[in-house]
């Protein structure tokens, strides 16, 4: 799997938070791997072989910039075959990609509870498909269910098969961060970022970090997610928010100031975007 904050062919992605962005990448990961290029399959007969015609089609659509065709294509596998998983998996995916344009959570094509319910869907399909459980606690945050989400992904970080483990410690830390529970929310989010790349982790670990009142070592993990060297990691605008927030209750005028303008600059139409904008006036 490619890292989580990473990017996938020509895909990129502002949202106000940087989880949609996170779960729509690791999610295009794991359904497509490398390449996406995947096609409808000649003469399909059984509904499952037809269920899987559909799956890449709709692969096919997305990565060709046509997301509600890939939806009405993933939907159709789905309905072909209900226990396609990844075909599941990858419609909870797209539900998700619109909450990622510049209206983010306002879309009224963001449908957190269909992501929910097909992300459930694709682990019921399969009770092993750990990318679906982490998927699940994503999206579950997303919806404020926090505590739920620790139980989703609490596990998943003990399971040595899960080869990106340092997603589910990214997802569970966040969780336990927005609960409340910040030192242990740290302690997971340190596990994360065992993965130095993993930037969404490091822009978390800063958030946390500052809502402690440790200005010092939020600015510190802060800049270590900007400085990445990822583009979408350099073009995280959540954390360049973030750290110009935190260096504003530092004194740090002209350097906050600086991170506001880069934050603006990224994407002035998204939500975070607009927040930086004002924060310059």
């Amino acid at each position: 799997m490619s890292f989580a904050s990473s990017t996938m062919g020509s895909v990129r992605f502002t949202s106000k938070d940087a989880l949609v962005g996170a779960a729509i990448l690791a999610g295009l990961a794991v359904t497509c791997g490398v390449g996406c290029s995947g096609s409808s399959k000649p003469a399909a007969q059984s509904p499952e072989r037809q269920s899987e015609a559909e799956y890449d089609v709709a692969r096919d659509y997305f990565y060709k910039g046509q997301p509600r065709a890939a939806l009405d294509h993933s939907l159709k596998s789905v309905g072909l075959d209900d226990e396609n998983a990844k075909a599941l998996y990858f419609t909870s995916t797209l539900y998700l990609w619109f909450c990622s344009t510049d209206r983010g959570f306002a879309s009224p094509d963001c449908r957190l509870p269909d992501a929910e319910k097909y992300a459930r869907a694709a682990l019921e399909a399969d009770a092993a498909f750990r990318d679906a459980r982490n998927l699940l606690g994503q999206v579950l945050i997303l919806e404020q269910k926090y505590r739920e989400a620790v139980q989703v992904l609490e596990p998943l970080t003990r399971d040595p098969a899960y080869s990106a483990s340092y997603l589910a410690w990214g997802n569970l830390g966040w969780a336990q961060v927005l609960v409340g529970d910040l030192d242990t929310g740290i302690a997971s989010l340190k596990n994360s970022v065992t993965e130095p790349r993993f930037c969404v982790g490091l822009y978390r670990l800063g958030v946390a970090y500052e809502r402690k009142g440790d200005y010092a070592q939020a600015e510190a993990s802060l800049t270590q997610a900007v400085n990445v060297d990822v583009p979408d990691c350099q073009n995280l605008q959540d954390a360049w928010e973030a750290r110009a927030r935190t260096r504003t209750k530092m004194g740090k005028a002209e350097g906050a100031r600086a991170d506001f303008e880069r934050c603006r600059d990224i994407s002035a139409g998204t939500p975070t975007g607009r927040a930086c904008s004002r924060m310059l006036q």
